[in-house]
């Protein structure tokens, strides 16, 4: 029987990478999910099903690149769907990223906390009431459409759906799997 602080799975190891997944990753904004913070488990379990990877891989790195939603505002989100989801490998890895493209510390807490407090400028206040609404009623209800609709576009709303789809994903798969954190992360202060 595996102990409470073991993987369900072992994460395959990612010298077995192709390179050309490598050079997918590589395209990843910002240096925060690359070297001392690569996400190298959670890869690792995403390797189990190769047949798939490569293509999410290139669907997930490069709508990151040519969404709408800046890398900011994508990382309110995943810290938001990280403190939904209650998966702190999420958080972990996404706290240095955040930090890279300028959300502070005062934004990282507010980012915690269920309702979310007003600090936010009016578009990111959209987003992430939006992205709470995904996640709580799977939908988003008239009432914030109406108050929220004018701060994205149509293809914006359609980034942010998909944005936090992925993050369902990545998620699940971290908690489902109980994918262990990096030790390189310990630093980083978790949920």
């Amino acid at each position: 029987m595996k102990s409470l602080n073991q993987s369900r799975i072992q994460p395959i190891n990612l010298s077995e990478m192709r390179p050309e997944w490598n050079e997918i990753l590589n395209k990843i904004p910002g240096d925060g999910l690359k070297g001392k913070y690569a996400p190298v488990n959670v890869l690792g379990m995403l390797m189990y099903n190769p047949k798939t990877l490569g293509q999410f891989l290139d669907y997930w790195v490069n709508s990151k690149t040519a969404m709408g939603l800046s890398v900011r505002e994508q990382e309110l989100v995943i810290l938001r769907m990280a403190r939904h989801y209650d998966c702190n490998y999420v958080w972990k890895h996404h706290i240095p990223v955040a930090v890279e493209f300028g959300v502070s510390q005062d934004e990282i807490d507010a980012v915690k906390i269920i309702p979310l407090p007003r600090i936010f400028s009016q578009r990111e206040e959209a987003i992430l009431i939006m992205t709470d609404e995904f996640v709580n009623i799977r939908n988003i209800s008239d009432e914030t459409w109406n108050h929220y609709r004018g701060a994205l576009s149509d293809s914006e709303i359609v980034d942010l759906i998909s944005l936090v789809s992925q993050y369902v994903l990545f998620a699940l798969t971290n908690n489902v799997l109980k994918v262990q954190i990096e030790k390189n992360l310990d630093e980083i202060q978790g949920l």
